[in-house]
C-alpha cells in the first residue's frame, strides 16, 4: 500500500467500471483494454475519485463464476487502470479472498466486498495484511428478518467484528447498507430514510443506489434513466452523513455532491 487511506475526507465518487459481460446495468459496455482505460480516465476527469472495478455481476439470479474466471477478468482491467491512472484509488468488488489478494498484489488499494467478509472471511485477513480499507457490504441469504432495521445493524456489526477481528483497524473498516440487496423496495427506502442510524455505528459509510430498481419503481423509468432518482438518493445520504458514493453517471452526481458540499459548509466557496 502506497497510499493512506484519510478519514477526513470530502464526499468522494466511487465509478463503477465493470467487466462482466451480464452486468444489471453497463455489462459488457467496456471490456477491451482501450476502453477500459478511456472509461477509467474520463470518470477521474468526471469526479470521480475511486475505481471500482468488478468481475461478477450482483444481478438477481446471477451465474457465480469460478475464481480463475474472475481474475481473468479483473486483473487485467487493474493492470490497464493502473497504467493509464498510478496514483488513483482503486478498489476490487469482489467476496473472495483470492480474487481479492490478487488484486491487491496488482495494484488495488481497496477492497470492496459484497457479502460483508461472511461469504469468506478470510478476505478480512487479506484486509489487515496489506493495511487495504475494506467496505463491508448488507447482504444475507434471505429476507427472513425478526426486526428488520435492527437486523440489518445487527448484521453489519457482524461484518464488523469479522474484519477487527483479523486486524483490521477501525479507520480501514467502511460500511455499506446494500440499498437493492435482499430488501423489498420500502426496505430499500427504509434504510435509506435512516441511514443516519447506519453512519451512528462509527465507521465510514458508503452508499451504493445508482440506477438500483427501487428508483426504477418510484419513478417508473428504465435503468438508463434513473441518474436523477440517484441524485436525490445521494444529496440524502450526504447530507445525513454518508461519504463515498458508488455510481455509473459520474459527471452530474460529482456536481450535486460538490454543490451540497458547499451547501454543508464542507468546502471553501470562491469570493468572486
Amino acid at each position: 500500500m502506497s497510499k493512506l487511506w484519510q478519514t477526513s475526507h470530502p464526499a468522494m465518487i466511487m465509478g463503477i467500471l465493470n467487466v462482466t459481460p451480464d452486468s444489471f446495468s453497463d455489462g459488457g459496455n467496456y471490456i477491451t483494454e482501450q476502453e477500459i482505460k478511456d472509461k477509467a480516465v474520463q470518470m477521474i476527469q468526471d469526479g470521480a475519485m475511486i475505481i471500482d472495478i468488478g468481475g461478477e455481476s450482483t444481478r438477481p439470479g446471477h451465474r457465480e463464476i469460478s475464481i480463475g474466471e474472475e481474475l481473468q477478468r479483473v486483473i487485467p482491467a487493474i493492470k490497464a487502470v493502473r497504467e493509464v491512472l498510478p496514483d488513483v484509488w482503486i478498489s476490487i468488488d469482489t467476496w473472495k479472498s483470492e480474487v481479492a489478494l490478487a488484486a491487491i498484489q496488482e495494484g488495488a488499494d481497496i477492497i470492496n466486498d459484497q457479502w460483508g467478509a461472511k461469504k469468506d472471511p478470510e478476505i478480512a485477513k487479506v484486509a489487515a495484511t496489506f493495511t487495504a480499507p475494506i467496505i463491508l457490504m448488507h447482504n444475507r441469504t434471505d429476507r427472513d428478518y425478526d426486526n428488520y432495521f435492527e437486523n440489518v445493524k445487527e448484521d453489519l456489526q457482524e461484518s464488523i467484528k469479522i474484519a477487527k477481528d483479523a486486524g483490521v483497524p477501525k479507520h480501514h473498516i467502511l460500511i455499506d447498507p446494500g440499498f437493492g440487496f435482499v430488501k423489498t423496495p420500502e426496505q430499500n427506502l427504509e434504510v435509506l430514510r435512516r441511514i443516519d442510524e447506519i453512519v451512528a455505528l462509527g465507521h465510514e459509510v458508503l452508499l451504493g443506489t445508482s440506477r438500483k430498481s427501487t428508483i426504477g419503481l418510484v419513478l417508473d423509468l428504465p435503468v438508463d434513466e434513473r441518474m436523477e432518482g440517484t441524485g436525490a438518493t445521494v444529496v440524502y445520504g450526504q447530507i445525513k452523513g454518508c461519504t463515498i458514493f458508488r455510481v455509473h453517471d459520474v459527471k452530474p452526481i460529482a456536481r450535486m455532491i460538490a454543490m451540497t458540499e458547499a451547501i454543508l459548509g464542507n468546502v471553501e466557496v470562491p469570493n468572486k
